[in-house]
């Protein structure tokens, strides 16, 4: 897999690539969807398949005081792309430059002269362009007379309606995990490094990997059962806390995973830790004993939960 930036030039062995064109941060059902077809499209052509996205998210452009709401960092986003088969992906770092401009010349300079794709795959809900004036059918229209084909995939829904990123947001932010998952096709993951934190953990026989959350968003604060991929790709078994630990002062907020059944030091490493169910709020005890006999009970939940991914 390669990684591209729209402000350097495209490497001739990609030119004429069909290319599928989104923001694709939580990468769920819809956004595979469109991806899918880009890469069936391309083999069928014998072209290689590009999958572009936007860094930062416009939203944050527009609104940089919002609230964290990412689903996955771009290289979570990278390893899924290629996982389903594309070549190379391409980010468009959204500037004000990339903010400004007009649809036309969106297609014009940027899908035609930057990249020479030969086509494009979007939503059809898909919006581009200044003030958001480009839509998948003027894509169409203005790609015809340079020679891009566009094909606009309808979105992917269930009982519940259209799957998009807001319903996995909320589905989060509400402990569900389970919905989150189905809608992802995978458990929502938190990837960084771990950092040292103040050892309280282990004085209680807890010691936890501490994961600053950074722009992700905040799932509901509480106790999770979680899986992790450490250096090396094992995967261990574990419960986590996030949230800022209200027991202890001062808060902070922090994602705090207790692997069960493992011993090393991670600090400094990166590893990625998924969440498979939300056990309980974040509550305060009154005391050490206290805390130490819940933590007991969530690692034994924990376990029995995420019994058949040990199997």
């Amino acid at each position: 897999m390669i990684r591209l930036d729209h402000r350097e030039p495209v490497p001739d062995s990609l030119r004429g690539a069909i290319l599928a064109l989104g923001n694709f941060d939580g990468y769920h059902q819809g956004h595979q969807a469109v991806v899918g077809e880009a890469v069936r499209w391309a083999r069928e052509q014998g072209r290689p398949a590009i999958v572009a996205t936007f860094d930062p998210h416009p939203v944050r452009f527009f609104r940089p005081d919002a609230e964290p709401f990412r689903l996955t960092t771009l290289d979570q986003r990278e390893e899924l792309f290629a996982a389903a088969g594309a070549d190379a992906m391409l980010v468009f770092h959204f500037d004000a430059a990339i903010a400004g401009m007009a649809a036309e010349r969106w297609v014009r300079e940027m899908i035609h002269a930057q990249l020479g794709a030969a086509g494009v795959t979007t939503g059809e809900d898909f919006v581009f362009g200044k003030d958001r004036s480009g839509t998948a059918t003027s894509l169409r229209i203005l790609g015809q007379p340079l020679g891009i084909a566009t094909r606009a995939v309808p979105g992917v829904s269930d009982e519940q309606g259209p799957i998009s990123s807001s319903r996995i947001r909320a589905a989060l932010k509400a402990g569900d995990c389970e919905t989150a998952t189905r809608l992802l096709t995978r458990p929502f993951a938190i990837r960084g490094p771990v950092q040292h934190g103040d050892k309280l953990g282990r004085t209680i026989g807890y010691p936890t990997a501490n994961l600053a959350l950074g722009a992700y968003l905040r799932p509901r604060y509480g106790i999770y059962a979680v899986t992790a991929r450490l250096p090396g790709g094992r995967t261990v078994l574990g419960a986590a806390n996030l949230g800022v630990r209200p027991t202890f002062d001062p808060p902070k907020e922090l994602l705090e995973p207790y692997f069960f059944d493992f011993s090393g030091d991670l600090y400094g490493q990166e590893i990625e830790v998924a969440f498979h169910h939300f056990l309980r709020p974040e509550a305060k005890f009154d005391s050490l004993d206290a805390l130490t006999a819940q933590m007991d009970r969530d690692c034994d939940e924990a376990r029995r939960l995420l019994t058949s991914l040990a199997a």
